[in-house]
């Protein structure tokens, strides 16, 4: 990791030190949009380079990039996408990383809903649950895992409803077309707290880490704007960022 972190700091220096700005185009877990627009922000102040962003499902940017989008740098909701591009040739050797490891939360706007030990999974006092399509969000396979664990999964499959990626899901939750579901800690947390609502924050003993891996694309080598943003993730004042938004590192 030390002799990676020398690798993408000295890329990125080349980036950062280039006469003319560059663009970035970055494809970005859905999970992750709110502290990365704010990073975003920062990147482009501190470096004079611009970060086009995209943001989805990681299944699907998978199947994208496969079929030549034009994405140099990927943002996954997981650890496994990219070491799949890695080994396609789809990726560079070297510049995958972790940037953050998410947290799930099962969340309902409504107050007094959700109590802090998610009992509310076995009272059943609710109609619809929300939970990211499991085959193509990493966080909605952590809800399935998390379930499965708990029993409940058979159970609650006839209340789901099934969020394509985990901005749709929150939206099920948010708008109220469920009463409550499982998102990404990062979508409901402001300030270090939860913003609204209720919320059971789902020990990590429930499901497999939700470990997010960055990488750079083939499609970035030679781009001084994609090896400068990686260089720039694994910089303090992005880490402060994603600590804020709830993810660990």
């Amino acid at each position: 990791m030390r002799k990676l972190a020398r690798i993408l700091a000295a890329l990125g220096a080349l980036g950062i030190g280039q006469a003319h700005a560059a663009e970035v185009s970055v494809a970005v877990a859905a999970n992750f949009t709110a502290p990365m627009q704010r990073i975003a922000r920062a990147f482009e102040q501190d470096t004079g380079h611009k970060a086009l962003l995209a943001f989805g499902a990681t299944g699907k940017f998978y199947a994208q990039i496969k079929n030549g989008a034009p994405f140099q740098v990927l943002l996954a909701a997981d650890d496994e996408t990219p070491v799949r591009l890695e080994r396609e040739g789809l990726a560079l050797v070297a510049t995958r990383f972790t940037y953050a490891i998410g947290r799930l939360v099962l969340w309902s706007k409504q107050p007094g809903l959700v109590d802090d030990k998610g009992e509310v999974l076995r009272k059943g006092a609710f109609a619809h649950i929300a939970i990211a399509n499991p085959a193509l969000a990493p966080y909605g396979a952590a809800a399935s895992e998390t379930l499965d664990k708990l029993g409940l999964l058979a159970a609650l499959k006839p209340r789901m409803v099934q969020g394509e990626n985990i901005a749709q899901t929150y939206q099920f939750v948010a708008t109220g077309n469920a009463e409550l579901g499982f998102v990404a800690l990062s979508q409901v947390m402001s300030e270090g707290r939860i913003s609204e609502g209720s919320a059971w924050l789902v020990p990590v003993s429930l499901h497999a880490p939700i470990r997010q891996d960055a990488v750079v694309l083939s499609t970035g080598k030679d781009k001084p704007a994609a090896l400068a943003l990686a260089a720039y993730l694994k910089g303090e004042k992005a880490r402060a960022i994603i600590r804020a938004f709830g993810y660990e590192l």
